[in-house]
This record gives C-alpha cells, structure tokens and sequence, in this order.
C-alpha cells in the first residue's frame, strides 16, 4: 500500500509452463517490483541474484529457501545456467538482468546486455518475455540517500516475446549471441523508454 503500483500486459506472462523473463535494473528495489508484477500475473519468480546476496545473513537465507539462482560474476561459472535452465524445464518462471547490475547511465536506460540470457533461451528452447519498470531508481542505490516517500508511482510494463530460435538459424556463435542480446536489450530499452515518457512528472523531476 505504500507506493503506487501500475501493471501493463501482464497476460504476456503465461499462466503456466516456463517463462524466461528479461528485466531491466534500475535500483536494488527492482526484484521486489519484478517479483510483484510476477506474482500479479499468477506465477512464482526466480531470480538469478549476485552470490553477495547470499552471503548476507537473514537474505541469504531467505533467498535460498525461496529458490533463488547464485550467480557469481566474473567467474565463468555455468552452473547458475544450468539451474535455470532446469528451472525452466521444469516449467518455472526465469527472471534475469542481462546488464548484470544496476545501470551506470544517468537517465537510467539499459546498459550493454551479456549474452547469458539469450545462451539460455537457445538452451531451453524458450523465448525471452522483456519486462521493463520504472519508478524504484529513488527508492534503493548503492550509494547515497534513498527515498521511502509514500505514493510514488512504480511502473511494470511486459513486452511481446521474442523468440530467438528462428532467428539464430541454428548458429550460436558469438557474433550471433551478441546480435540476439542486442535484440532483447533494444526490445527492453523500448518498453523503459515508454515508460519514462509517461512517468508522472513530479515524481521524475525530485519526488
């Protein structure tokens, strides 16, 4: 009841069987934002978190017995893959930010996707759903002061799937995975830029 939720083509979630969901990553309050537009639409969400998280005390313990997904960055680990992929077999819902932590970019669309998300698509043979939200980059940083201001609006909009089969054409080198990343991050980028342009303006301009 705190802030003020919106929900836009929450139908392009499937009701049932895997989902592979690409998110954007404004603010470390987007999982509770993402998990939420999830949960709306009637499914269960995993992420695939930075294995900091799981070294934190009570989170980590309450990531793990939710079924979240470790990934530690920079290793070359696949095995985060793998249990998603498993996830997905098992017909559960996926949610990754290909950018692999929250934007660097001072108006706060996508950076530079990894080509993680659309390896595991390939894997799985699933397509990737794009949802974008908006709204939560005040609420939680890394740095700085964080803003707990009630009533501010936060935004999830679900975009088309993409299916990405048909377009590898049955090669997954990395030319092509870097070119498929960057159909989903442009998909994305379109869905957050939609938003923003709606956004209401006091809240934009310092709410």
């Amino acid at each position: 009841m705190w802030w003020r939720w919106r929900f836009e083509g929450l139908d392009k979630i499937p009701r049932s069987g895997p989902a592979l969901i690409a998110c954007n990553h404004v603010s470390y309050f987007d999982p509770v934002a993402n998990s939420h537009a999830v949960l709306k639409a009637g499914r269960t969400p995993r992420f695939l978190a930075k294995d900091e998280l799981f070294r934190v005390k009570i989170l980590g313990a309450f990531l793990r017995a939710h079924g979240q997904i470790p990934v530690l960055r920079g290793s070359g680990d696949r095995s985060p893959l793998q249990r998603a992929h498993e996830a997905l077999a098992a017909g559960e819902v996926v949610l990754v930010y290909p950018e692999g932590t929250v934007t660097k970019r001072a108006d706060h669309l996508p950076m530079q996707g990894k080509t993680g998300i659309v390896r595991l698509a390939l894997e799985a043979g699933v397509p990737v759903i794009p949802m974008a939200s908006w709204g939560s980059a005040r609420i939680w940083q890394k740095s700085g002061k964080g803003s707990l201001k009630p009533g501010r609006p936060i935004w999830s909009k679900v975009g088309d799937p993409i299916d990405l089969v048909p377009l590898a054409g049955g090669v997954a080198d990395h030319s092509t995975l870097r070119a498929l990343t960057v159909e989903v991050m442009d998909a994305l980028t379109a869905l957050v830029e939609d938003l923003r342009a709606r956004y209401p303006r006091r809240w934009a301009d310092g709410g």
